[in-house]
């Protein structure tokens, strides 16, 4: 039998991860839309609303939920209004959301409030800001859970969901890398104007806790990889509070040195993760794809605190230059092993199943909670 899917998407980020998922859906014959809002639907941030309407044999829907300025709570608002107006005219048998982001809790709490069946992919993390706090809230809003590993699973069931409810896929962005791009670096270099042979990848977002000293945290970070004299590849940041603090020290960065990016197409950021010397930044990339192709990254701040475990992650403070000096010094163009502990490429064949198997659909929507044993 098939169903209607609904995917929330908010981000570049997520939908990396949602696309896989909502391909395979697609291709097992069920009917798959997505409902963008966020940072898609942004110029300042690419206008990546576009690649979500590249892609085949979907729907979207798109919502504009925010302002450049508006807090946080004010664009959970928003969009719990535009969902919700959107689910009174067209209801999904299944609506998906991924992680931690404003919208994502949005979605689940909608889900959850009009007793529609919801799956919250990559629950179970832990990080060092409030945006674990709203990842474990859609843990419990949701109804099912795709979880990365059996750690997460493990927190999940501590959060009282059953674990009958829950399902290790691994990350889904590991399924493109773990395959062909489908371009060539050359063609990455030629759409994007990045003239280095020889480059890192910095991506630095703010941590909405720290939006004060954002600023002051990027001018360091910066400053130390411009001392270095080497050449990066810089993605912008996401539009959370104290992302203006550092959009001011990117865009005075010397252009022949650093080529600055709204965002990328993901099988374009793929090819230049995989020919890159290191990356550096507090992106999710840096803990999951990263390790899985065997890159060197270094973590900086606190945004990803307790997420990496791959022996190919340093980690260290926006203001410590000696230890990304450091980093750079030995780990530059050094290959680890790749690192299987998010998965190994095929959580859209596990999701899949999973959707294919009647006893999901069977499940009911009343959640109790389970204790641990």
């Amino acid at each position: 039998m098939t169903r209607q899917l609904l995917f929330l998407t908010g981000t570049r980020a997520d939908f990396g991860k949602l696309e896989p998922l909502a391909a395979a859906a697609r291709e097992a014959g069920h009917g798959v839309t997505f409902f963008v809002t966020g940072m898609h639907m942004m110029a300042r941030y690419g206008l990546t609303v576009n690649e979500v309407r590249r892609m085949p044999g979907t729907q979207t829907h798109e919502f504009l939920n925010q302002r450049m300025g508006d807090s946080q709570d004010i664009v959970l608002a928003k969009t719990v209004t535009g969902l919700s107006d959107y689910l009174a005219e067209n209801r999904p048998d299944l609506l998906v959301i991924h992680g931690d982001r404003i919208e994502a809790l949005a979605g689940s709490l909608v889900a959850a409030t009009n007793y529609i069946r919801s799956a919250h992919i990559e629950g179970g993390e832990v990080s060092g800001t409030i945006d674990e706090v709203f990842r474990h809230c859609n843990t419990k809003l949701c109804t099912h859970h795709f979880v990365s590993s059996d750690k997460a699973k493990r927190r999940v069931m501590a959060l009282g969901e059953p674990e009958s409810s829950i399902h290790v896929i691994g990350s889904p962005e590991l399924d493109f890398h773990a395959g062909p791009s489908g371009v060539t670096l050359d063609q990455v270099r030629a759409r994007y104007g990045i003239p280095f042979a020889d480059y890192g990848i910095v991506t630095f977002h703010p941590v909405t806790s720290e939006q004060a000293s954002m600023g002051a945290q990027a001018a360091a970070l910066f400053g130390a990889l411009e001392a270095s004299g080497r050449s990066f590849v810089v993605i912008a940041p996401n539009n959370d509070p104290g992302s203006e603090g550092i959009f001011a020290v990117i865009d005075a960065l010397p252009k022949d040195r650093f080529r600055v990016l709204p965002s990328m197409r993901f099988a374009h950021f793929s090819e230049l993760m995989k020919h890159a010397a290191c990356l550096v930044g507090n992106s999710s990339a840096g803990v999951r794809e990263a390790p899985f192709l065997g890159l060197a990254s270094l973590d900086i701040g606190t945004r990803q605190t307790n997420r990496a475990q791959a022996a190919s992650v340093s980690a260290c403070a926006a203001g410590d230059a000696a230890a990304i000096a450091r980093f750079l010094a030995t780990e530059w163009g050094h290959r680890h092993p790749p690192h299987k502990g998010f998965g190994e490429g095929r959580a859209a064949d596990r999701f899949a199943a999973v959707l294919a198997d009647p006893e999901f659909w069977g499940r009911g929507l009343q959640k109790a909670f389970q204790d641990i044993g």
